[in-house]
């Protein structure tokens, strides 16, 4: 049965279940018994399961993911918990030289099974150390598995498959997605790691998204689909591993490919996205792919700066009209805002 959840309560549940199933399951962190409880998402955790298993922790990063590798070496999977990406790079050292090379370095016989849990993404006035969407630093190192969900359902089921995997798995959450709502299946429901999914289908182009911007590109399908155009949207959900038979098996249907991004352009997962559809499928495009993402500078504070930094869904929509030289009115989708530019609709009540 299938309910209707926030993102938000979403991973809340998620956590639930992995602690009610397993013992050695622990949550902490930054935040995860204070009166807000990461906005909402560790409610209710240390009532039900006790301070020895939920808990905060003194603002030491790197110390607290060491911590959580030597635990995770002893049995336990440990869910911990940064309220900021930008902050967790005091821990790159743990994570990169410790955590992601344990298993490998010790011939698969010993695994770190810890998931780290960081909020990324834009929001009103956070300028550029509270904004950065860093996921192509993680992807980039191997023996880290990185997810990147869109929608409740997936916030839930890659959560409880990140829990559960013997690998180290970095879960990055954005911050406009923990108030979006959709249907999240009952129990112990697992979204496999890697398994990208396609949500809608069409002939003329495909986009490849993940995070926030899959938001935007719904939007844009919407309104390209009412002026004739149909596009395969896929919704990669892990950035590494990325599930490369969907992306090929699409891109050789349509031959026309825009990568979407949360991150600056230069060396993001969407350049990584066309770099290998590129070098497999050459022979396929009918056209040079497109890049969306960021600008290659750090993310502005001020309203009159940002609202250019940002890429909407009318941007993608002048893309696939450029893909197929043909005019699109984008007219429609931009009056239907109502809400400033920093916020992504009236609904949104944080985190910011």
């Amino acid at each position: 049965m299938k309910r209707v959840l926030t993102y938000g309560q979403a991973i809340n549940e998620a956590l639930c279940v992995a602690m009610r199933q397993d013992r050695n399951v622990i949550t902490f962190g930054l935040g995860v018994d204070d009166p807000k409880r990461i906005f909402g998402t560790t409610e209710g955790l240390v009532e039900e399961f006790g301070p020895e298993r939920v808990f905060d922790m003194p603002t030491a990063e790197n110390a607290m993911t060491g911590v959580a590798i030597g635990a995770a070496l002893n049995g336990t999977r440990s869910v911990m918990t940064h309220q900021r990406l930008d902050f967790f790079l005091l821990a790159m050292d743990q994570l990169v030289n410790n955590a992601a090379k344990w298993s490998y370095m010790f011939g698969g016989k010993s695994s770190v099974p810890i998931t780290i849990r960081l909020i990324l993404g834009r929001g009103w006035g956070q300028g550029p150390q509270h904004s950065q969407n860093l996921q192509s630093w993680f992807a980039h190192i191997p023996g880290l598995k990185v997810v990147m969900p869109s929608t409740a359902a997936d916030a839930k089921g890659l959560l409880l498959s990140a829990i559960f995997d013997d690998n180290p798995v970095v879960y990055l959450e954005h911050r406009w997605l923990h108030n979006i709502e959709g249907e999240v299946p009952e129990g112990d429901y697992r979204v496999p790691i890697g398994e990208a999914q396609v949500l809608s289908s069409g002939q003329d182009v495909t986009l490849v998204s993940f995070s926030y911007m899959t938001i935007e590109a719904l939007h844009a399908v919407e309104h390209l689909e009412k002026q004739g155009v149909s596009c395969d949207l896929i919704d990669l959900r892990s950035v590494n591993p990325i599930d490369w038979p969907t992306v090929f098996e699409s891109v050789k249907k349509t031959g026309r490919l825009i990568a979407l991004d949360t991150a600056s352009q230069t060396l993001s997962i969407a350049s990584e996205i066309i770099a290998r559809v590129s070098m497999e499928l050459f022979h396929e495009l009918k056209s040079p792919p497109v890049r969306i993402a960021l600008p290659d500078y750090p993310t502005p504070t001020s309203p009159a700066l940002s609202e250019k930094y940002y890429p909407r869904a009318e941007d993608i929509m002048q893309a696939v009209a450029d893909l197929l030289n043909m005019t699109l009115d984008t007219d429609e989708l931009i009056q239907s805002r109502t809400s400033p530019h920093d916020v992504p609709g009236e609904w949104f009540k944080g985190p910011f």
